[in-house]
């Protein structure tokens, strides 16, 4: 009798362990989700969050990991999905199959978890940046809309001076850009130096940006490079355009420097490429800062854009342009298309009102940037 009633025990204590397992796993990221939901609108506390625990972390993080030569975003994502896939896999046999059921469920349910702990942590560790104070706040710099002569002066200064610069920076023999990779990647880390002391609030102790070893899968998708939280990590599509790459390392450094913005990240990013030492990644600077200034006046006065164009285009600039429009026109695909509309959508449910458009609109901080060296004002 006694031993029935032992057993009795143990199995109400092992349902009961099951049960406060299941519900910790699902309730707590629930819980923490609907938290972040109750306080993302209060600036002082995402500003305590972001700049005072997150970021610092994320930081930390970036540092531990980047005494690994690879991309660790790219092996987390890669062995997540598959682990989902096996995961998914055998749960759907044991339902079809009809062995296993609760087996099965529980296999999906864990799935569930996983899931929303891997949203609770995405929450808290990079969409709370999105309700913290932006850089233009934090930096006094005004993003102020500007007039057509205005965007007009500072189109023709990005492209005297990347016509300037296009001869300077190494080339092949068929006159493409061709700067090495690796020195590119190794200079990155010295490229903040001059706009940190313009802007503190950009300083960090900083660290390299990684070359993304499916760079074409990104490509398709239709990004040049992606900051990872979860590792503090800044990692660059690095089969893209090489004339550009150095621009795109500024930018996903912006967003290690809790840059949240895409507006702001792509302004930060040139500002820090022009105002820096190295000459490749000046005129990549001047490049993108370039192409978002010409996206922007072309709409507005596309004749202006053509005079600019035609009375400033060197031929090495022109090769990269070329280049650069090339590439992007052979990677458009639906699958690019959807991939944009996704990200477009998260953009703009995290106040984003722009949303993809906000690569654009950074055309406003850079007139009021650059505007009294280009003679506005």
């Amino acid at each position: 009798m006694n031993d029935i009633f032992c057993k009795g025990k143990e199995r109400t204590g092992s349902r009961s362990r099951t049960f406060w397992r299941w519900a910790g796993a699902l309730c707590i990221p629930a819980a923490l989700s609907v938290l972040f939901q109750l306080l993302h609108s209060k600036r002082a506390v995402m500003n305590f969050w972001v700049f005072h625990v997150m970021g610092p972390g994320e930081r930390l993080l970036g540092r531990l990991w980047s005494r690994v030569p690879v991309s660790v975003m790219e092996w987390l994502i890669a062995l997540f999905l598959a682990g989902n896939l096996v995961w998914l896999v055998r749960a759907v046999a044991g339902l079809v199959h009809r062995r296993g059921l609760g087996r099965s469920f529980r296999r999906l349910l864990a799935l569930g978890a996983a899931w929303l702990w891997l949203w609770c942590a995405f929450c808290w560790m990079w969409r709370a940046a999105y309700y913290a104070d932006t850089f233009a706040q934090r930096s006094g710099l005004s993003d102020r809309a500007c007039s057509v002569e205005e965007l007009a002066a500072v189109t023709r200064y990005f492209a005297q001076n990347a016509a300037r610069l296009a001869g300077q920076v190494p080339r092949d023999g068929a006159g493409h850009f061709a700067a090495d990779r690796e020195t590119v990647f190794q200079t990155g880390p010295e490229v903040y130096e001059n706009l940190t002391r313009e802007f503190p609030c950009l300083a960090m102790d900083p660290v390299r940006a990684k070359p993304i070893f499916f760079s074409r899968l990104q490509s398709r998708l239709g990004f040049t490079g992606m900051y990872f939280p979860f590792t503090g990590e800044a990692n660059v599509n690095v089969d893209a355009p090489a004339c550009l790459v150095p621009a795109t390392i500024a930018h996903e450094m912006a967003h290690q420097r809790m840059v949240a913005s895409e507006l702001e990240a792509n302004f930060v990013g040139i500002a820090a490429c022009v105002t820096g030492e190295d000459v490749t990644y000046q005129y990549s600077g001047y490049l993108m800062g370039l192409i978002q200034l010409c996206n922007a006046l072309y709409d507005v006065a596309p004749q202006t854009w053509q005079a600019i164009a035609r009375s400033t285009f060197t031929a090495e600039l022109s090769q990269d342009w070329q280049d650069n429009n090339q590439y992007w026109a052979a990677m458009r695909s639906p699958v690019e298309d959807r991939a944009e509309q996704v990200y477009d959508s998260f953009l703009k449910g995290n106040g984003q009102s722009l949303g993809i458009r906000s690569y654009g609109a950074c055309v406003d901080l850079l007139v009021t940037y650059f505007g009294p060296a280009a003679g506005v004002g």
